[in-house]
């Protein structure tokens, strides 16, 4: 059985397979450092046009999943490897594409960097597929969290509120991380009660996950073992899927779920409660 996460050994052993495909999923819009060089017969698709709904800011039902996925010639069956660039928009589009129902889903540890860096096989040539049939599956929302269940858990026992945010968001002194343009909410701060844990606390500097023992011991230092529950959020979620995948997919934590609407969202809500 081929874990969720997959090693870039693996996917190289792998890249010829047809029943393989890969997604190269980005934080840019355009798709120049993708034609520049990527990994032979990965396509790719910006963040956004493959994990939210057309209009709302909202996550594709399966059905709608079903349609993007057949039109990129990507069939229901096939084994669909994501990897990022950077490497939490791989995680992300894991996230949402569970919940859009496919079946056979895995992450590239390392990412696009990890592959660049580490010197494994890069093409520039673009892969031309035919669209394929897909008949959509059943999306799995357990591991998200709105708003008003974030609220309503404040304080509650069990449950353990996880910002992974930089130590600039969480202490209150920037929306963004440096060195961005601070933007993103009308206030700055964190949820009440919320612990800190930088999400690149969980990857090496290639951005490969660190050891199953390593990540333990990270968690465990905030509470991860003592808890029912565990809610993590940053400013969009895409760093919280980072810290989800470690958790769930690695560590085989059964309660993880993410608040997406994250500081972007609780940051301008009327009436929320801030902590600094």
């Amino acid at each position: 059985m081929v874990p969720p996460l997959v090693s870039p050994s693996w996917l190289e052993v792998h890249l010829d397979d047809p029943e393989v495909r890969i997604i190269e999923v980005t934080m840019a819009e355009d798709d120049a450092t993708y034609r520049d060089a990527h990994i032979p017969r990965a396509t790719w698709q910006y963040w956004k046009d493959l994990c939210w709904h057309e209009s709302d800011r909202e996550f594709p039902e399966p059905a709608e999943m079903a349609t993007r996925l057949g039109k990129m010639g990507i069939s229901d069956d096939a084994t669909l490897v994501l990897y990022g660039d950077p490497v939490q928009f791989g995680s992300y589009a894991f996230w949402a594409l569970t919940m859009g129902g496919h079946r056979d889903l895995r992450l590239l540890d390392g990412g696009r960097k990890g592959w660049v860096d580490a010197g494994r096989p890069v093409t520039t040539e673009l892969p031309n597929f035919e669209p394929a049939s897909y008949t959509p599956g059943v999306g799995d929302v357990s591991m998200r969290m709105g708003r008003d269940d974030v609220l309503a858990g404040i304080g509650k026992a069990g449950r353990l509120l996880l910002d992974v945010r930089s130590l600039e968001e969480y202490s209150g002194e920037r929306v963004m991380p440096p060195s961005n343009f601070d933007h993103g909410a009308e206030r700055k701060g964190r949820i009440p009660g919320a612990n800190h844990l930088f999400f690149r606390g969980v990857v090496n500097d290639d951005d490969t996950y660190k050891s199953p023992s390593e990540l333990r011991a990270l968690f465990e230092e905030v509470g991860a073992s003592e808890a029912e529950e565990i809610v993590g959020y940053c400013r969009l979620s895409h760093r919280a899927t980072l810290v989800w995948f470690a958790l769930h997919h690695i560590l085989g934590y059964e309660s993880v779920r993410i608040y997406d609407g994250s500081w972007t969202e609780w940051g301008s809500i009327v009436g929320f409660p801030i902590e600094r």
